[in-house]
């Protein structure tokens, strides 16, 4: 038996989850497959009653598990980065979760911005998870000087950045520190070829912006090379504007992409409007020896939150992307075709994509489709 820790989280996220698990139990049925779930009371509502955001016990007993699906995380009544750094960023800063993988794909039956034949995206996003410019160094003073010691600890490096600034003739200055080591650009890239591989892609396309940030991203292009030698698959380089351009003009051309910590974020949002909106989109915060968390990309939405009007089907294949990653490939993808049959067939649209489908009536279709597959 496989252990699951449940974090419904904020807003939407109860809602989402619970369409999610409900065709998840169908899948485990349907395959044999056995899984325990313990679900985890975090978010607003727990902070506000005890003041407390995550506990070490908390984090000990996650740690006992094979994976976690999460809802969302944030909410009007807590200022904004409590829950967001204080449940999500530390549980993928401490489980160590790399890669952040976003598959972007059309659905048919679904309204996407992207015209013509344009229908046949398949592209992966391998973003890498806890590097470069959200490693939290940073800092703003006023006029005159100061020192400043900024301190990164990791589980394989501690880094200490003394930065002295004297301001003569401006009143403040913020700044912010990247970071990309050689290690952890070798393990995210790494990865990335490996999926090109198990996907039959011919070419790894890295991301970065190299001509203006040549040192971390000339070590992040250093790690690409030798992972395309490693694995005999070519590599390309493109600058993050090339690559939005070509998401929008010529999606088909690329298939994996492997990309530093901002540019990921920001591409991947550009993803999932291409697929038709936030509410389709899964994504996985991996640890391929660790434990691994899966979530939804949508945030809380607290305007709509109660409302049945919620997509989930960004959380079921959240669920999907976790059965593949603890080794239910065949049941993983039943529920994908389960998706894409009940989208197909138009008769289900929640309101993001101009249906009335209820949040828990679009959950019931996925798993009647899936019960007779």
């Amino acid at each position: 038996m496989q252990k699951v820790g449940v974090i419904p989280g904020d807003g939407i996220g109860p809602e989402v989850v619970g369409e999610a698990r409900k065709v998840l139990d169908v899948a485990c049925e349907r395959n044999d497959i056995s899984l325990d779930f313990e679900e985890f009371p975090l978010g607003a509502a727990h902070y506000l009653k005890t003041g407390e955001v995550l506990s070490e016990e908390t984090i000990s007993r996650l740690g006992g598990k094979d994976a976690v699906l999460l809802g969302a995380m944030g909410d009007p009544r807590v200022k904004p980065g409590v829950l967001e750094k204080g449940v999500l960023l530390r549980l993928r800063f401490h489980f160590d979760q790399y890669v952040n993988l976003r598959p972007v794909q059309l659905f048919d039956g679904v309204p996407s911005p992207l015209a013509g034949d344009r229908r046949r995206i398949d592209m992966f996003f391998v973003r890498e998870n806890t590097e470069d410019f959200y490693v939290g160094l940073g800092g703003r003073v006023g006029r005159g000087k100061s020192r400043t010691e900024l301190d990164l600890l990791r589980t394989a490096y501690e880094a200490k950045f003394d930065v002295g600034i004297d301001l003569k003739d401006e009143e403040e200055l913020a700044y912010q520190i990247g970071v990309v080591t050689k290690g952890g650009a070798d393990r995210v890239v790494d990865f990335a070829f490996k999926l090109a591989k198990e996907r039959h892609v011919d070419l790894v396309t890295s991301v970065d912006k190299a001509n203006v940030l040549t040192e971390v991203y000339g070590l992040w292009r250093e790690a690409v090379e030798r992972a395309s030698v490693k694995h005999g698959i070519a590599k390309e380089f493109l600058y993050v504007d090339a690559v939005a351009l070509y998401m929008v003009r010529n999606p088909e051309r690329v298939k994996v992409l492997v990309t530093p910590n901002l540019f990921g974020d920001i591409l991947t949002d550009l993803g999932a409007a291409l697929q038709g909106g936030l509410g389709f989109a899964p994504s996985g915060n991996i640890n391929p020896k660790g434990l691994s968390m899966f979530e939804p990309v949508h945030g809380s939405a607290p305007d709509i939150a109660g409302k049945g009007l919620a997509n989930p089907v960004g959380a079921v294949l959240s669920g999907a992307l976790m059965l593949q990653t603890l080794g239910h490939r065949g049941a993983a993808d039943e529920v994908e075709r389960a998706v894409r049959a009940v989208l197909a067939d138009g008769k289900h649209m929640t309101p993001d994509a101009g249906g009335k489908t209820s949040t828990t009536a679009m959950g019931d279709a996925i798993a009647s489709r899936l019960k007779d597959l």
